[in-house]
């Protein structure tokens, strides 16, 4: 199992914080860094500090040799396809092909109301999405494409350079809808990405996934199966308590709660809580069903022994999932 770093992005991720997590993630041990793609707080304090999407990405593949990095995800309800396709194959470039496209439909309707961007009906947000994976995939041929469909049209485009691979920079898509997210899984994407969920449901969704893959006539092995999920880790209960103390910062609704509350909170999101035996336990129940990567979700960034203990403790000890 790999174990890799995310960050949210919008909720007051500062550039000298954003170069120390970046510089920690290469440094301990970690697979990855990813980071969210919104154009302000998801958790209601859009008063937080936002980095932008692409500098911080071209920052990651500047200054690292050796991780992969990529967002989840970038909401084709406010990025269009074309700028992911170009930005895409730049990255992959810059970075010797260790970046990964994350693409997703959007789903935050105060942010999309507030800068003026159309979210459009659940099954709209779905085709749209389909059609620019599929302007994505043709854009990365390197030839001379045309393409007529209900949100986008092209005439006579042709995006070069192509990419580092044959088969393009790699796509993860984020979702669990099992009718249109997880079909366009199958189809499309090198990677599955999940999070607030249970371990049983977790299961069942992987399962769903390779139905598709099987109607499709694809591998489901080719296909990597991720998870996103925040972390609340201690030595012991009250190091855990004092955590969850300081996460509460971040999250409005939790502010007034006891820190033990916040643990029962966090446990019934389906985080990863407790000291670092029960975190592994943890971990290797999801490996169990074939999860093999772990984004860790992060909001503190500037608890950086809660990071670095994690690399020491438990990246080792799931290395062998």
């Amino acid at each position: 199992m790999r174990i890799g770093i995310m960050v949210e992005g919008q909720e007051a991720v500062t550039w000298e914080r954003w170069q120390r997590v970046t510089a920690l993630a290469e440094e301990v041990g970690f697979d990855s860094l990813w980071r969210s793609d919104h154009l302000f707080s998801v958790l209601g304090v859009i008063q937080r500090e936002t980095l932008a999407l692409w500098p911080s990405l071209t920052a990651v593949a500047l200054q690292t040799q050796r991780i992969t990095f990529g967002q989840l995800v970038s909401p084709v309800s406010f990025r269009h396809p074309v700028e992911l396709a170009q930005h895409a194959v730049a990255l992959d470039h810059l970075s010797g092909g260790r970046y990964v496209l994350g693409v997703g439909a959007g789903w935050y309707e105060r942010e999309h109301a507030a800068f003026g961007f159309p979210l459009l009906s659940l099954r709209e947000r779905m085709d749209r999405m389909e059609e620019a994976l599929e302007v994505i995939r043709l854009l990365w041929s390197g030839e001379r494409v045309s393409f007529d469909g209900r949100f986008y049209r092209l005439r006579d485009a042709v995006l070069r350079p192509r990419p580092l691979r044959e088969s393009g920079v790699p796509i993860v898509i984020g979702g669990r809808g099992e009718q249109r997210t997880l079909r366009m899984v199958a189809r499309y994407a090198a990677e599955w990405n999940v999070t607030n969920v249970d371990l049983d449901e977790h299961r069942r969704k992987m399962e769903v996934l390779d139905e598709h893959c099987r109607v499709l006539g694809r591998d489901p092995h080719t296909i990597l199966r991720s998870w996103m999920v925040a972390h609340l880790i201690g030595r012991d209960a009250s190091e855990l308590r004092e955590r969850a103390e300081r996460l509460k910062h971040w999250f409005p609704l939790w502010q007034e709660m006891p820190a033990d509350q916040v643990i029962v909170e966090a446990r019934k999101r389906s985080w990863l809580v407790g000291t670092v035996d029960e975190i592994v336990e943890q971990l290797r129940a999801r490996a169990a069903i074939g999860v093999q990567r772990v984004m860790l979700q992060t909001f503190d960034l500037d608890d950086s022994d809660a990071l670095e203990s994690i690399a020491r403790e438990v990246v080792p000890a799931v290395a062998d999932c």
